[in-house]
Formats: structure tokens, sequence, C-alpha cells
């Protein structure tokens, strides 16, 4: 099977101005069995000849990951995702949509919210080789289809909190003035409470979490295209009344407050 390539400008990196684009990194949309489950499939391959740093925001979706001697699951991390590539090696990856681990479980996503387990822990001896299945063929589509294979063996059912939560996370991603938890339930008829309980139990992290997290990315993606900031209109654009606050919730989430941030853009892009 051949499967789509995914295009899409938000790939979640940070200090974007120096991070120059990895030379293999594709994306690649599942069969429509599988699209309530899996947002894409991705991989990056590198032969490099200095060490690269790369660190992305973190995203509300667990991830399978599949590199030479690595076979594992990792949840939602709630810290930015740092790692260095050296020399030569690729990583083959499956993006989850948020809550679409969920039916292929045993427990709440939440139980693996910023954990990395190995995948026959949950699957079973089953998943033992998988790794060493898909990594055997150079071929992305190849190498895909044996992941979709072994996802589809398992039997997923779509239950309709998944549809729910592809609905609300559009929302939240798509709308800056959606600020609240309060104002995220009213618009799909639920309290807060039970908010709270379908994000622990499908998605690993909390309604909260997740307006916050898109609000900074869009943070990072404006600090990234300026050349100078008002601090306080960005603050109240993303909806904080304060800007402590906001400075708070982005060092929270990115390790750094936004004016670091932003020097440090400047400072690479002058060097």
């Amino acid at each position: 099977m051949r499967y789509r390539e995914k295009i899409d400008p938000h790939n979640g990196l940070l200090n974007v101005r120096s991070a120059t684009p990895l030379p293999g990194y594709w994306r690649y949309l599942p069969s429509p069995a599988l699209a309530p489950f899996v947002e894409h499939f991705w991989t990056v391959e590198w032969d490099l000849a200095e060490p690269v740093l790369r660190e992305t925001l973190p995203y509300p979706n667990a991830h399978i990951i599949l590199e030479p001697g690595i076979c594992a699951l990792g949840g939602v991390s709630t810290k930015k995702f740092s790692r260095v590539l050296a020399g030569k090696s690729r990583v083959l990856g499956t993006k989850f949509q948020p809550g679409g681990l969920r039916p292929f479980i045993d427990r709440p996503v939440s139980a693996l919210t910023d954990k990395v387990v190995a995948l026959e822990e949950l699957f079973g001896a089953a998943a033992a080789d998988l790794g060493r299945r898909a990594l055997a063929h150079t071929d992305h589509h190849a190498a895909i289809g044996v992941i979709e294979s072994f996802l589809l063996e398992r039997d997923p059912r779509a239950v309709d909190e998944l549809e729910l939560l592809r609905r609300m996370t559009a929302r939240i991603a798509g709308d800056r003035e959606m600020r609240t938890v309060e104002a995220l339930g009213r618009e799909f008829g639920l309290g807060v409470r039970s908010l709270q309980r379908l994000f622990r139990e499908f998605v690993g992290v909390s309604p909260k979490w997740m307006i916050r997290r898109f609000r900074m990315q869009e943070a990072a993606e404006t600090l990234a295209a300026a050349a100078r900031v008002d601090w306080a209109e960005l603050a109240l654009g993303l909806g904080y009344t304060d800007q402590a606050h906001f400075n708070r919730d982005f060092k929270r989430l990115i390790g750094t407050t936004p004016g670091a941030y932003f020097k440090a853009l400047a400072d690479k892009a002058d060097g």
C-alpha cells in the first residue's frame, strides 16, 4: 500500500530561526481503518558529521517509537522534548490521535504520561520484534505497512469519545479565543469534572494543559517571526490577564522565559 504524505507547517520545532530542517523527515497519513486512532506515521533519518540538538514542544499525543535497539511507547510528555542527533540512524514513529491510544491498551492513558515503556509491556510478546520487522524495510511505505498490520490486528473500536476529542482538539488548536476549560465545556455541553475525567482516561493530560499548550505554540511561533515584541499585548492576545502568569506558563512548558527565548532566537539569527 502507498501512504499519502502529510504536509503540515506546524512541526513543534523550537528555536526555528536557527533550526535547519532535518534532511530526512517525513509524515504519512494512515489508512482509513486507522484514521480514528492514528494522526500520522513519521520517520526521521540522519547522517550527520556534527551532532545537532533538536527541541520540540510537547503534543497531547502518545507515540510508538521504533529505532535500532528500541521498541517502545512514549506517553504524552508535559515538557519539551530534547534530543541530540549524531552519526547515522533512523526512527520510525506512530503518532496517535489525542485519545487514540486508549482503545489499544488496558489502562487509562494518564498512567503513561511522561513515561516511556517497552511495547511488550502493553502488547505482549507479539510486539517484541515489531521494530526489527519494520526497520528491515528501507521503503517507508513497506515499513509503515508492518506497523499498520500490527495495530489492526489489535482490533481497536472507534468509541464515541474519540470523535468528541477530535472536535475538541481541533477547536482548541484552531481558536486562540478558546482559553478556559469552562468555555470548552460550555461549547461541548460538558461540566468541568466530566471534561477532566474524559481527558484523564483518554488523552493523558488535563484539558487545561492542552489549552495552554496550544497557546504556547502560538507564542513561540509569534516570537520566531517577530523583530520586536509588545509583551503585554502578546500575553493579552493569548488570554492572559497579566504578563507574569504568561511568563510562568511559558517557562513551565518550554523551560525558559519568553524574554530569554526571544533573545536566544535573535542571537542565533545574528550569529
